[in-house]
């Protein structure tokens, strides 16, 4: 039996990501674990998150969990929600700048600095961003599969994704300019939104991760 692993390190929307996941792909062992054998020995894992990114890394570093992400990011299907991209890449502006896990080069922007310069149409957007928003598909991706062009996904966050390397992006989303919603290297996929809070396309985005084989 395949088994996934929903990383917990004491942030994120935890058992809803898991019953998503039990949902999509009811064969695979779902387990929501911060044991460093059951996350490496799994076959494929989830990296969720919600809240503030100094908190986000100072739990992954309270339960060990550091050289663990980053292993697993390195040589298993990998799939990062919400916070879990931002921890993802090498430095953030939140809480004053927090250095990530530099898994994808790149940082997490506060939404504030674009908006304020954004045309006179777009100064009625708040912060943070939160609710439905489309996704355009940048390019082809197996994770993709079955999500039309420009599907509505959930957000919830006040800071954006922003990779160094553009290629990086595989979706973006206008919230008075594009941001990158989602990107993919190797065997890792990270969203900004929340896949299990999106409906059907949500559910489609985690059932092609379970079968998902890079």
């Amino acid at each position: 039996m395949a088994t996934i692993a929903v990383i917990d390190y004491g942030m994120g929307n935890l058992h809803s990501v898991a019953r998503a996941l039990n949902h999509v792909a009811p064969r695979a062992r779902v387990a929501v674990t911060q044991d460093p054998e059951v996350i490496l020995g799994a076959d494929r894992v989830v990296f969720p998150g919600q809240g503030a990114m100094r908190d986000c890394m100072q739990e992954l570093q309270h339960h060990g969990l550091i050289d663990v992400v980053r292993t697993a990011a390195r040589n298993r299907p990998f799939l990062g929600l919400c916070l879990g991209p931002q921890a993802l890449l090498t430095t953030s502006e939140e809480n004053g700048g927090v250095d990530g896990l530099n898994i994808l080069p790149g940082c997490s922007l506060w939404f504030g600095h674009q908006l304020r310069s954004a045309p006179l149409a777009h100064l009625h957007l708040k912060i943070p961003h939160m609710g439905w928003n489309r996704v355009h598909q940048t390019r082809a991706h197996p994770l993709w599969e079955s999500i039309q062009q420009d599907s509505r996904f959930y957000f919830v966050h006040s800071y954006y994704l922003l990779p160094d390397d553009a290629d990086l992006t595989v979706g973006l989303t206008d919230y008075g300019f594009d941001f990158t919603s989602a990107m993919a290297q190797d065997n890792v996929f990270a969203v900004q939104f929340h896949p299990e809070k999106s409906a059907a396309a949500g559910l489609q985005l985690l059932a092609n991760f379970s079968r998902w084989q890079p």
